[in-house]
């Protein structure tokens, strides 16, 4: 998978971006490391990477305000590098449209398995389908592949999103979370399933990155669209 895979990395601490480079360059990642969020910047449009990791306290142009910009012109990946794993900084990053978070310090190779889980996610792997994405277009057959909630359609074949006929932009995260609710509308399910079947994680995770993700598919789809069952999870309502 990492054959080829283009990595953004912003990073100021010179030592920690010149040794994770080196790391990720050992398992076979093609790195662009930048010191700043302006020439972070810079590098994204002229390189269009794969994927981005931004550490969130950078000059110029903080972490979070470049996930920003990112996220207004590509739905590519990104992973934040935080200091802290109860800094307010992680829940902005993620509010500002990242997919998932690491706090530092961190082990290279827990760093290379939450990059190469990101993008399974995003296709970059063997391209083979989720359980959710199967269920979902098997339920939608009988429908000419559009699933449809209320005014939601979800077009499972052409991974398209409308609500009330307009199209809903969603990030590559988002629509996996979709399609896990709506494999099974009205079941609830529990962060750490969907962290599992989402995120990829196969050990413990921090759940506000599904708090997050769900209210950001939130505002995209309606408010009252996926309803929170206290002490229990999500679900979507049919």
């Amino acid at each position: 998978m990492a054959e080829h895979t283009h990595v953004l990395f912003v990073e100021d601490d010179d030592v920690i971006r010149e040794a994770t480079q080196l790391a990720l360059e050992r398992d076979g990642f093609v790195v662009t490391a930048m010191p700043d969020g302006l020439s972070g910047l810079e590098a994204f449009r002229a390189d269009r990477p794969d994927i981005a990791l931004l550490d969130v306290m950078v000059p110029g142009l903080d972490g979070v305000s470049l996930c920003r910009r990112i996220r207004d012109e590509s739905t590519v990946p990104v992973i934040m590098l935080s200091a802290r794993a109860d800094s307010i900084d992680v829940v902005l990053g993620l509010e500002a449209g990242a997919d998932d978070y690491v706090t530092k310090p961190f082990d290279g190779a827990v760093l290379v398995a939450r990059i190469r889980a990101v993008l399974r996610r995003f296709g970059h792997a063997s391209g083979s389908a989720s359980g959710a994405a199967v269920a979902a277009q098997e339920e939608s057959e009988a429908t000419g592949g559009v699933l449809r909630f209320g005014d939601l359609e979800i077009d499972t074949e052409g991974m398209e999103v409308r609500k009330d006929g307009a199209p809903v932009a969603l990030t590559p995260t988002e629509m996996r979370l979709l399609l896990e609710f709506s494999s099974a509308p009205g079941t609830v399910l529990s962060r750490d399933k969907l962290l599992e079947r989402v995120w990829d994680y196969g050990w413990g995770g921090d759940t506000r990155v599904v708090d997050v993700h769900v209210q950001r598919l939130r505002t995209k789809i309606g408010q009252d669209r996926i309803e929170t069952v206290r002490g229990f999870g999500y679900k979507l309502r049919a």
